[in-house]
């Protein structure tokens, strides 16, 4: 079964999750090495996806004038 496509908005929430576990003071050096790893990624997906929307609207806007 493929994987779902993780939305922005999701990507967002993981982000403030991870935040919020790596601030605790009783975090595993594993678990924050694996955090940090997501966190990474997801914050690469949402510069990606902003950066996608921002062409598409720039786009929009060359063939309204």
């Amino acid at each position: 079964m493929a994987k779902k496509q993780i939305t922005y908005n999701e990507a967002i929430k993981e982000i403030e999750e991870i935040l919020n576990i790596i601030e605790s003071e009783d975090i595993d050096v594993d678990v924050i090495t694996e955090k940090v790893k997501r966190a990474c990624f997801l914050i690469k997906f949402c510069k990606d996806k902003l950066h996608v929307a921002e062409e598409e609207i720039d786009n929009l806007f060359k063939e309204m004038n």
